[in-house]
């Protein structure tokens, strides 16, 4: 884990939504059809911000290169889901060295 990486990524209030609503996307994406074993939709997310998908997108890319997302491809669609084991890594990190 890049540390700097990671406090990079999560400082923007939108990625912090983000990682936020992937926490629990039963709650955040109930109107997502095809359940949740993938993640959720580039395009779920985008409406939900409110943001362009390019924005989003980047939003995303950030996140899944410090290591706190990963992502799925099927089909046409992107799907993302947290990392869990990263903030485990993360809060060790924090309580060890911080």
């Amino acid at each position: 884990m890049n540390e700097l990486e990671v406090f990079k990524a999560l400082s923007n209030k939108t990625r912090l939504e983000i990682l936020q609503w992937l926490k629990a996307p039963e709650r955040h994406f109930p109107e997502q059809i095809n359940g949740f074993k993938l993640g959720i939709s580039v395009g779920q997310i985008q409406r939900k911000s409110g943001l362009t998908q390019s924005t989003v997108s980047e939003f995303l890319i950030i996140l899944q290169r410090a290591g706190l997302v990963k992502s799925v491809r099927k089909g046409q669609a992107t799907y993302y889901s947290r990392k869990e084991e990263a903030f485990v890594t993360l809060a060790q990190f924090i309580q060890a060295e911080l």
